[in-house]
């Protein structure tokens, strides 16, 4: 059993890196926390089965059609709403969390619910390691999870776009003398979380079912693990993922599976107690503004 729980809570830390990725992306870069990340994830799930299922396109194809909307739809929220009240922070997190509520109702009113409405697998198997088996789709998205990781720090470090977005995220004026545009650069970013929250979709939901309040957990997650790590942290994201990972499941192991979600619920709570900057957040705590 111990075993068993420290191979499944690995792959349930890099699952939650995954999930939280995107979201700490956005806010890293443009300071938007978006509250529709969960609905951006189940939007990409329910339009990679519905390119699959009903217009009978290629897995291949229905899943780059799918990352493709979903960063159309993350690029349109931002110029169309977020830009008009850029700055106002209870302002972005009230339009974002409306529009992921009305995008994950909208499916439920039309009827997406059900055990019908799930993703293939990408490789039917499994590996027995010291007497536990793990089927292939999680040791993928180990793979895969982290060759995402030095994907994303070899973009942000190399490349034009990439700088861009430390650039604006370091010193905004200073990126603005220089000649990048922070707006183009902000809805990028929006583009960019919302097309690392299709990805997660289509690695993960192949594990399940796609569900409307799969789209509420996801956004739990990813803000546990965010305000844990330290928003706008890359390496607090990981080491959140790491820890609430293994909380989880040795709390499915040992107590039961429904007290998952209480686990990333506490953690946002202990964390805002007592290091409300997170972890290895930048911003300066209470005390140290006075």
């Amino acid at each position: 059993m111990l075993l068993g729980t420290l191979i499944y809570g690995f792959i349930n830390s890099v699952i939650l890196a995954l999930v939280a990725l995107g979201f700490n992306l956005t806010f890293g870069i443009s300071g938007v926390a978006n509250f529709a990340y969960g609905a951006f994830y189940i939007f990409a799930g329910y339009g990679a089965w519905i390119l699959l299922n009903t217009l009978k396109l290629p897995y291949a194809l229905a899943i780059l059609g799918s990352l493709i909307l979903t960063m159309v739809l993350g690029a349109l929220m931002y110029r169309l709403v977020l830009l008009r009240i850029r700055g106002l922070v209870i302002s972005e997190v009230i339009a974002t969390f409306g529009i992921g509520l009305a995008i994950l109702e909208i499916f439920r009113y039309l009827g997406f619910i059900g055990f019908e409405y799930n993703l293939p697998v990408f490789i039917d198997g499994s590996l027995e390691i010291g007497g536990v088996f793990v089927d292939y789709q999680r040791l993928f998205i180990v793979g895969l999870g982290c060759v995402i990781a030095l994907f994303l720090w070899l973009f942000t470090h190399y490349t034009k776009i990439g700088l861009a977005f430390r650039g604006i995220a370091q010193e905004e004026r200073t990126a603005l003398s220089l000649g990048i545009n922070s707006d183009w650069v902000a809805t990028l970013s929006v583009a960019f979380g919302a097309g690392l929250a299709a990805l997660a979709a289509i690695l993960i939901l192949p594990l399940g079912t796609i569900s409307v309040e799969g789209g509420y957990d996801v956004l739990i997650n990813a803000l546990a693990v965010c305000i844990v790590g330290g928003l706008g942290s890359t390496l607090g994201v990981v080491v959140a993922s790491f820890l609430i990972g293994y909380a989880q499941m040795i709390t499915s192991t040992y107590l039961e599976p429904h007290w998952i979600m209480i686990v990333s619920l506490v953690a946002i709570l202990a964390i805002l107690a007592f290091k409300p900057s997170g972890l290895f957040g930048s911003q300066k705590e209470l005390e140290e503004r006075i």
